[in-house]
């Protein structure tokens, strides 16, 4: 049922724009799927959905499942357009992003398996990230601020 259910998830967002987690819960809704919202919640996670920009300025569920370059690209277009600032102290990096969109940012961060990093916690508008030295701490956050 969980993978003809993450098959259908995968289609919905192909064929429709879905921005919410809610549009996506009712879409499922009508192919017949009994789903609640933290399903709905753990199946992105799983699936590795990010929000990425579309055309008319929207974010919009993709799938991470793209090629290389797509993900770096999605990933440079979505921190450029949603983080404000960064820093790091000793190994943890604060990022603070536009409200709501540091678990889209930090998704699509994760997605592209930075070397060094431990792990990221996001929530409204911060994410940490632990690197394991401050080297790497460093090394990252000058990277990326290329990016901004």
């Amino acid at each position: 049922m969980k993978n003809r259910r993450h098959a259908k998830i995968l289609d919905i967002i192909n064929t429709n724009s879905v921005d919410t987690q809610e549009e996506l819960l009712n879409l499922l809704k009508k192919e017949g799927f009994s789903v609640t919202q933290a399903t709905v919640s753990r199946d992105i996670k799983e699936l590795r959905l990010l929000k990425t920009l579309s055309p008319d300025g929207k974010y919009r569920y993709t799938s991470a499942a793209k090629n290389a370059f797509d993900m770096k690209s999605n990933f440079q277009t979505l921190f450029k357009s949603s983080v404000n600032s960064l820093d790091f102290a000793e190994n943890i990096i604060v990022i603070k992003t536009l409200s709501g969109m540091a678990q889209a940012v930090c998704t699509s961060f994760d997605s592209m398996e930075f070397e060094g990093v431990l792990g990221t916690i996001a929530g409204d508008d911060t994410i940490f990230i632990a690197c394991k030295t401050k080297e790497n701490s460093k090394f990252l956050v000058n990277d990326l601020k290329k990016l901004l």
